[in-house]
């Protein structure tokens, strides 16, 4: 997935942040999920979300849990 785009990370820990974000698209694309759809629902109320139900933010168990019925993001809404 990266190819030359890895040349403009930088430095390495940049490149490990990219190759966890484009895992995480890869894996959502892998169990059928828009990655975007996941992400926005994912990234917004992570910081309140708590610890010991960390694992349900995973694609594979998000699926089975929220694929159904996923939030919009107000940008999505707004495009509509």
């Amino acid at each position: 997935m990266g190819r030359k785009a890895w040349l403009f990370c930088w430095i390495e820990v940049g490149a490990e942040y990219v190759g966890v974000i484009q895992s995480l698209m890869r894996t959502c694309r892998l169990h059928g999920l828009n990655p975007y759809t996941y992400l926005v629902d994912v990234l917004q109320p992570i910081a309140i979300h708590p610890d010991k139900d960390i694992e349900t933010l995973t694609p594979r168990r998000w699926k089975t849990l929220f694929a159904d019925n996923p939030p919009r993001s107000d940008l999505y809404l707004a495009t509509q």
